[in-house]
């Protein structure tokens, strides 16, 4: 896998009530591990969530807490190609997928629902063939209250 797979990885997190987003080094979004690590160097109270969009193929909410660490997977096909989904579905012990042409997210849907997105709703977008992991994304940015800061990092 090469860095130019990962299209933006960004950390966003909430210090003194505002949101604050942060572009991370391509490289962070390859590994689980390594995300979760450079999360946990960001303050928050709610918890800070990693975006990664990969390739525009599928994308990983990592949402770490002090140690605890949540995670959902867009598409679950893609742990048989990308290391990065890979790690997701062995941190949260996900079954391989049933029907490798299915793409189902996998994962904790609920993972933003106390920050303002449902999991029917971020289920929707993950189902919506038409969207673009980014664009996903982005939608959830924009439902939390960071869409402009991270419009400004990946323009």
């Amino acid at each position: 896998m090469a860095e130019d797979d990962v299209d933006f990885a960004v950390a966003a997190y909430r210090d003194e009530g505002e949101w604050q987003v942060v572009e991370l080094n391509p490289r962070i979004g390859e590994d689980v591990e390594d995300l979760s690590e450079a999360l946990a160097r960001f303050p928050s109270d709610v918890g800070v969530l990693g975006l990664v969009s990969m390739n525009d193929d599928f994308f990983v909410i990592l949402r770490r807490t002090g140690e605890r660490v949540r995670a959902l997977l867009s598409d679950i096909t893609a742990v048989t190609d990308w290391p990065l989904a890979s790690g997701v579905a062995d941190l949260l012990d996900l079954p391989d997928p049933e029907d490798p042409d299915e793409p189902l997210p996998g994962g904790d849907l609920d993972i933003i629902t106390d920050l303002g997105m449902t999991a029917v709703e971020l289920s929707a977008l993950c189902d919506d063939d038409d969207l673009f992991p980014e664009d996903i994304l982005r939608d959830v940015a924009d439902r939390l209250g960071f869409g402009d800061e991270l419009d400004a990092i990946i323009g």
